[in-house]
């Protein structure tokens, strides 16, 4: 039994389904998909690192962080809703949003899930401003029933979800919530001010949180921008949830700072935008959107989203390093994922059909990085048959390829499983490989 402290805490390992699955999906479906702007731009923390903190959340490319935008004085999102909207109240976009979830078709996110290869779905069950998503019994207590939906979103989402054979979890905004305190944030330290640490706020997280748990079984807890009292405030409740479910994992965001520096409990770290983890012993899941924002925005298409070759190729490059993808589509406000975005993650899985033994339940080579002699990078994994597997992330200018330091053995091609002919670290191929962003090798 786990009890509510960090040594108890921190003896839950790793289970072996997260580690294995590597590709992970992310859905923001928030009431910011209403107005669906934000400025198409560098993330916030590129933006906070070049042109200072203000910039970062001034200018912020998250449309889900509209409310906040509006209400930083002469931002884009706060011109924008005057000029173009006429300064609607926020509430308008909750009433419209819930009133529009009614037309969802869950199927539609089924079959994407089911395409894009993705092995477990994460799904935003209440954002900054507070919307749950979901008909609690505890309701908002300043904005009563009007500011959570009747349909149970998070249910039927987490339903589509293991219909499509994947994992589900739930993430929540356990830090930040507009309709407690917090709005006009423009720096990290109103930031982390914002974060209510009352009782109040406190049980009301609480409720949620186990209302969540018991109610949709999920087997991942994404918290975000911290919580109240923190490490502390959260141990209950992970404890809680790993006695119900040892096989469930939290992320690092109840307590960052303190997870940084030893003092409080995660199962893996959440880089934001960034393949770097920022605690180098820790299992790590990078998050990103397809384009710039987390929730839908109107301005974004296919300039803006990541291309297909950099996806994949940025997806190799986690795996190699032991981590995962969790990647996420903005839904519109009806819940329909963009075209460009499907496009995007049926991709994903097109991919995978054909390199996954390289990628699902691999674990890090200790030759990771390699390149051919035209300077392609080459990463290596080490496969749940216990071979060697190469992928190489660019096409060759023909069908002999070299690749210095290869290990030996025997070399096959995961495409169509021909033999390739080998001559020391020279490799010729049945043929040159297509334009695909990688491809692989397996060594036997």
């Amino acid at each position: 039994m786990y009890t509510a402290d960090f040594e108890s805490l921190r003896t839950h390992a790793v289970p072996r389904w997260f580690d294995d699955a590597k590709f992970g999906v992310f859905a923001h479906w928030t009431v910011g998909s209403v107005p669906a702007f934000a400025p198409v731009g560098s993330d916030p923390f590129t933006l906070a690192r070049e042109h200072g903190e203000e910039m970062a959340f001034s200018h912020t490319p998250y449309a889900e962080w509209y409310w906040n935008s509006i209400s930083i004085p002469g931002s884009p999102a706060e011109a924008y809703h005057r000029d173009v909207l006429g300064s609607p109240d926020y509430a308008t976009f909750v009433d419209t949003f819930l009133t529009r979830a009614k037309e969802w078709d869950p199927s539609h996110w089924e079959d994407i899930f089911r395409r894009s290869g993705a092995k477990y779905c994460v799904f935003v069950t209440k954002h900054h401003d507070g919307v749950l998503l979901w008909p609690s019994e505890y309701p908002n207590p300043t904005r009563g029933e009007r500011w959570q939906s009747e349909r149970d979103l998070v249910g039927e989402c987490a339903s589509a979800a293991r219909r499509a054979g994947m994992r589900f979890g739930v993430y929540y905004s356990g830090g930040i919530d507009w309709t407690f305190q917090g709005l006009g944030i423009k720096s990290w330290a109103t930031l982390f001010s914002a974060i209510p640490q009352d009782d109040r706020y406190l049980g009301y997280a609480n409720a949620h949180w186990r209302e969540l748990i018991a109610r949709y079984q999920p087997d991942v807890l994404w918290n975000d921008i911290g919580y109240p009292r923190f490490g502390e405030g959260a141990a209950p409740l992970m404890a809680d949830f790993y006695n119900q479910n040892p096989d469930g994992v939290v992320n690092d965001r109840f307590d960052m700072i303190g997870v940084i520096q030893g003092r409080s409990h995660a199962d893996f770290g959440t880089p934001e935008y960034t393949t770097r983890p920022l605690a180098t012993d820790k299992k790590f899941e990078v998050c990103r959107g397809i384009g710039t924002s987390f929730g839908y925005t109107q301005f974004e298409n296919a300039s803006t989203y990541l291309p297909i070759n950099e996806l994949i190729t940025m997806f190799v490059d986690i795996v190699a390093d032991g981590g995962n993808l969790l990647l996420n589509f903005g839904a519109m406000p009806g819940g329909y994922i963009p075209w460009e975005q499907q496009l995007r993650l049926i991709a994903m899985g097109e991919w995978l059909k054909v390199n996954g033994a390289a990628i699902y339940a691999s674990r890090p080579h200790e030759v990771t990085r390699l390149e051919t002699d035209e300077g392609v990078p080459v990463r290596l994994t080490r496969g749940s048959d216990g071979q060697t597997y190469a992928i190489v992330c660019g096409r060759p200018n023909s069908a002999t390829v070299t690749i210095d330091g290869l290990p030996s053995g025997e070399v096959s091609w995961l495409l169509d499983g021909g033999r390739v002919l080998r001559r020391g670290d020279v490799l010729t191929l049945p043929t040159r490989p297509d334009d695909t962003p990688a491809w692989t090798l397996r060594i036997s």
